[in-house]
């Protein structure tokens, strides 16, 4: 097993770590699930590069490593689909936070339906010898994907960071923690459209995979 692989057979050692230091409550538990989280997409970026450079793609890799990115992230949004369909928070209001949490569901489905799709996508291009190219605005999606999973992450930690005010004091908004949440779903809305567009792209763009041969 060569340097890559075992960054990759490390992503998915960290897969089960992060989720558990994200459920488990502790201080900063949710800041320290997110670094984990962070590293384990760092790790993710570097095995592929090592293996390119290199020169160290091999068979095994080219499973796993696709398997733990998968993983990964749907551990992730799976973890925040519970997170905030349970979230409350007095300053949002209840209608919106049932918004919320029927958001991050409805976009996990999407997700999970697009990477299903394009595995077997994929599945019947191997069978037929064939190599497809990487999408541009697959990797888009991934990156906004990232952005959205990191702030979805922290926000109950920006929120924890606003003080109530005194009573007789002026009321104080906590804007922090609403920077960090709207930062989240908006990359989540652009991360749900570039997933459907890319899912359309490239099965388009590589249609010939789905005809039948000539026998």
């Amino acid at each position: 097993m060569n340097l890559p692989t075992k960054l990759t057979v490390l992503r998915l050692i960290m897969i089960p770590a992060f989720v558990a230091l994200y459920l488990i409550e502790f201080p900063f538990h949710d800041v320290i699930a997110t670094g984990i989280f962070l590293l384990a997409s760092f790790t993710d970026f570097l095995d592929g590069y090592i293996a390119r450079k290199y020169n160290m793609v091999t068979d095994l890799g080219k499973f796993l490593d696709p398997v733990a990115d998968k993983v990964l992230v749907m551990s992730a949004l799976v973890l925040l689909s519970v997170e905030f369909m349970n979230f409350s928070n007095s300053v949002l209001g209840i209608v919106f936070d049932g918004v919320i949490g029927i958001l991050i569901v409805v976009s996990t489905i999407i997700i999970l339906a697009r990477e299903f799709i394009i595995t077997g996508f994929r599945t019947i291009a191997a069978k037929k010898n064939l190599v497809l190219a990487a999408d541009k605005i697959g990797k888009m999606k991934t990156v906004m994907q990232m952005i959205s999973i990191i702030a979805l992450l922290l926000t109950n930690f920006a929120f924890s960071l606003y003080t109530a005010p005194k009573e007789g004091s002026y009321a104080q908004f906590p804007m922090f923690g609403v920077i960090v949440l709207m930062i989240g779903l908006v990359a989540l809305v652009f991360a749900v459209f570039l997933t459907v567009l890319s899912a359309v792209n490239y099965i388009v763009k590589n249609r010939s995979v789905l005809k039948e041969d000539n026998k």
